[in-house]
C-alpha cells in the first residue's frame, strides 16, 4: 500500500475514466438526474397548483367587488333614507306655512315657497293629483262624492291636504275628497 494520500486519488480517477465502476461521489450525481416523466408529472402539479391559486385569486377579487358594490348601494340607500327622515320631519313646518299662507299671514309665502324648492330640488314630490284616477298607495280617502253618469273610475275630486313622497317613495299620502 502506498502512503501517499495522492496516489490513491489518482488510481480511483483513473479506475473511472476506463469505465469501471463509479466512485460513490459519482454514482450520487446520477441519482439526482429526474427522468423525463418525473418532470412532466412535477411541471403538470405546479401548472395545477397554479391555475387553483389564479382561480382563487379571481373569486376574492369577484368576492370584494362585490362586497364594494353591496357596500355603496347600502351607503346611498341609507344616505336617501335619512333625507327622507329630515324631509319627513319638515312636513309639520310645510304644513303650518301652507295654512298661514291660507290664512292670509304676510311674509310666509316666500319662506314656504324657498323651502319647498329646497327640498324639492333635493327630492321632494308634491301629491296634488285633482282630476287624477284615485289611488289608494297615493291618496287617502277622506269624503267621497257620487260620480257622474258612466264614470267607471273614483276621480280626485278635490285635495284636502297636500301629500308628499320623497324620491318615489310616499311620505304622506294626500287626504282628497274622492268622486265616483
Amino acid at each position: 500500500m502506498n502512503a501517499d494520500p495522492n496516489v490513491d486519488s489518482v488510481d480511483e480517477n483513473s479506475a473511472a475514466e476506463e469505465g469501471e465502476s463509479p466512485t460513490p461521489e459519482s454514482a450520487g450525481e446520477s441519482s439526482d438526474v429526474l427522468s423525463v416523466e418525473e418532470l412532466v408529472a412535477t411541471l403538470e402539479a405546479v401548472t395545477a397548483e397554479r391555475d387553483q391559486h389564479l382561480a382563487d385569486l379571481q373569486r376574492v377579487g369577484a368576492d370584494f367587488a362585490n362586497f364594494r358594490k353591496q357596500t355603496e348601494k347600502r351607503n346611498a340607500e341609507f344616505a336617501a333614507h335619512a333625507g327622507s327622515r329630515v324631509a319627513e320631519a319638515l312636513l309639520p313646518v310645510l304644513d303650518a306655512c301652507d295654512a298661514a299662507a291660507q290664512q292670509g299671514v304676510e311674509g310666509v309665502e316666500p319662506i314656504a315657497s324657498q323651502l319647498h324648492g329646497i327640498l324639492q330640488s333635493s327630492g321632494l314630490e308634491l301629491i296634488v293629483d285633482e282630476a287624477e284616477p284615485f289611488d289608494p298607495n297615493r291618496h287617502e280617502a277622506a269624503m267621497t262624492e257620487p260620480g257622474d253618469e258612466g264614470q267607471e273610475v273614483a276621480v280626485v275630486a278635490q285635495v284636502l291636504r297636500t301629500g308628499y313622497a320623497w324620491n318615489g317613495r310616499v311620505l304622506r299620502a294626500a287626504m282628497v275628497k274622492v268622486k265616483g
